[in-house]
């Protein structure tokens, strides 16, 4: 099955503060429902009156931790998307607090393909395809340095374990963290 057919009629929510963000989700999402929101207030809204399939939140200027702690006590699968607190510092802050995925601003135009594991039924078997962490890896090794996961190597470590252990995927990774 392709992206597109998995991802059809899905009901999105995409929160950012810039217009044309928004604007180009819209575009490459079009097999979607989606709401828009530039603003954490409209967002908020959405959520408390609306079950969405997944939401996409942008961090800087709108709150987006804030949003992603109401996500995941709904248990809505999201996705981070920044490209100003690219560190490894929000990537680890996202994952503790909910984020199925952390995505950079510069491959939203991969973000069909990540959203398909966030909106796709949980599976028993497990994870053979490379996880969305492993596909963003280079670009992380680019931009933070080699190194970047060895301050937090606990961390690191204990989300590989957990995340071979659950065999279905990052989306409820952080409850066990």
């Amino acid at each position: 099955m392709d992206n597109k057919s998995v991802l059809d009629g899905k009901w999105l929510l995409v929160v950012d503060d810039e217009p044309d963000i928004l604007e180009t989700l819209t575009e490459i999402l079009d097999m979607c429902r989606i709401d828009t929101a530039s603003d954490f207030s409209t967002a908020e809204k959405c959520l408390s009156r609306n079950d969405y399939d997944a939401a996409v939140f942008d961090i800087m200027g709108v709150n987006g931790y804030k949003l992603l702690d109401i996500a995941a006590l709904k248990g809505l699968p999201a996705l981070m998307l920044t490209a100003h607190a690219l560190t490894p510092d929000n990537l680890i802050r996202s994952i503790k607090r909910g984020a199925a995925v952390y995505l950079p601003k510069d491959r939203m135009i991969e973000i069909e393909s990540f959203l398909v594991d966030l909106v796709s039924e949980p599976s028993a078997e497990p994870v053979t395809g490379p996880t969305w962490l492993s596909r963003l890896k280079p670009d992380f090794d680019q931009t933070f340095g080699e190194d970047w996961q060895e301050k937090d190597r606990v961390f690191w470590q204990e989300y590989d374990k957990i995340l071979a252990h659950l065999g279905k995927g990052p989306n409820k990774i952080f409850e066990l963290l």
